[in-house]
């Protein structure tokens, strides 16, 4: 009866954001948002109460007795076409009190009270960018055990929520902090894109999150959107073209030792190893391990906008699996499973497939091949495309043909051509 997760994510859907939905109802935009997502409750009565009125939300619908406007003449909102007209809103407020002060005529009064508390807040378009920078900050923890379909929507529904800021003159400072969101927001889905297997899309994405960064005078964010950017050629069969984009986005991120810098030196280790260039790879490897030992804690936060350990060994099992050193790589291997979360389907995913080519390149093909089988079967159809089974492709692909008509080799084929 009382489900505020379905409430505010469906007022949302409507085109309310966070901050109008907790203006409202009372409540910080945060814990709206919060609460939409499942991570906070509302059991306090006052608070269902303001809700209830807040949104209009039937009394009955919410366990609670009716409500004063219920019975009453629906007065129009002050955001409505006609009601900033004070002309008009004088004539509602006159014919609400003609009865007294009955819940109509309350009602009208707080209304027009609350369009003025409104129009004397500091920035009320600064209020939405703060609840947009607060959903961009949210979707960097990555999927969390939702389909990745499912975080693509809610990624691009926030996104459009910025071209209204963008669409109207803004001092520079705000402009800069739009931008910033936007490019945070457009690169986060076009790794989305990237995982789904998207590949055209994915780069589109990049080029406006790339435009966004720019404009917003963030050198790192712009290092970080194209250290990203790398791993599309990275992942689908072009390392030279990752290696020349990791390299811009290294030199775009300077020698301090940031989350952007870690990043880009990581992805060029992996694209340098998948090119057959093993010296640019280990010496892009020790870089990487440099910069990562002078992160601060903030940057070694486990988000798709910073570099954690457990991101860092995720890149290291790569390029160690493609240089062939699988003593280093299953160590890397070992601590990012044990620093991933069990709904990490993606990652751990990945991981054991790098093990499985690991096993194929000391000699056990067979056993890669039923490991890898086993990973592939064991997914939902919304995961076995894309980057997994780009990756699980790869390891075919190194397999010799003249072990293609074994057994377990046709197996894997099969599984990889369904």
């Amino acid at each position: 009866m009382r489900d505020f997760t379905t409430v505010f994510t469906l007022a949302h859907d409507h085109g309310l954001s966070w901050y109008k939905v907790g203006e409202a109802c009372g409540m910080k935009p945060e814990r709206v948002s919060k609460v939409a997502r499942g991570e906070a409750t509302v059991t306090a009565m006052d608070t269902i109460e303001r809700v209830a009125d807040g949104l209009r939300i039937p009394g009955a619908l919410l366990g609670l007795a009716a409500r004063p406007w219920e019975n009453s003449s629906p007065t129009p909102h002050p955001e409505s076409d006609d009601g900033d007209d004070p002309m008009n809103r004088r004539q509602l407020l006159r014919g609400a009190l003609a009865a007294g002060l009955t819940g109509p005529a309350l009602t009208a009064l707080t209304d027009t009270r609350q369009s003025l508390d409104v129009a004397l807040a500091a920035d009320t378009e600064a209020a939405e960018l703060s609840d947009l920078e607060l959903a961009a900050e949210a979707y960097g923890y990555g999927y969390h055990g939702q389909a990745p379909t499912k975080v693509l929507v809610d990624l691009a529904g926030d996104f459009a929520a910025l071209k209204p800021l963008l669409a109207r003159p803004q001092p520079v400072a705000t402009r800069m902090r739009v931008c910033h969101t936007a490019g945070q927001m457009a690169g986060m889905v076009a790794i989305v894109l990237h995982d789904l297997g998207a590949r055209p899309e994915a780069k589109k994405w990049f080029a406006t999150a790339s435009a966004a960064a720019r404009e917003s005078g963030d050198r790192q964010l712009h290092a970080w959107v194209l250290a990203r950017e790398a791993m599309v050629p990275l992942n689908y069969g072009a390392p030279r073209a990752a290696a020349t984009l990791a390299e811009q986005a290294r030199q775009a991120a300077g020698d301090r030792p940031t989350a952007a810098a870690t990043l880009a030196a990581a992805v060029a280790a992996r694209a340098y190893a998948l090119a057959h260039q093993p010296e640019q790879a280990r010496q892009a490897l020790q870089a990487a391990d440099t910069l990562m030992g002078k992160l601060d804690p903030a940057a070694r936060a486990d988000t798709w906008l910073t570099h954690g350990e457990q991101k860092h060994h995720v890149h290291l099992s790569h390029a160690l699996t493609a240089l062939g050193d699988t003593r280093r790589a299953r160590e890397s291997q070992h601590r990012a499973l044990q620093l991933s979360a069990p709904t990490s389907t993606m990652t751990r995913s990945l991981l054991a497939i790098d093990a499985a080519t690991c096993l194929h390149h000391d000699g056990d093909t067979h056993q890669a091949c039923r490991q890898t089988i086993d990973v592939l079967t064991g997914l939902t159809p919304a995961y076995r495309t894309g980057l997994i089974h780009q990756r699980a492709m790869g390891l075919y692909q190194s397999i010799p043909t003249r072990h293609h008509h074994e057994r377990v080799v046709r197996e894997l084929h099969q599984v990889l051509a369904a």
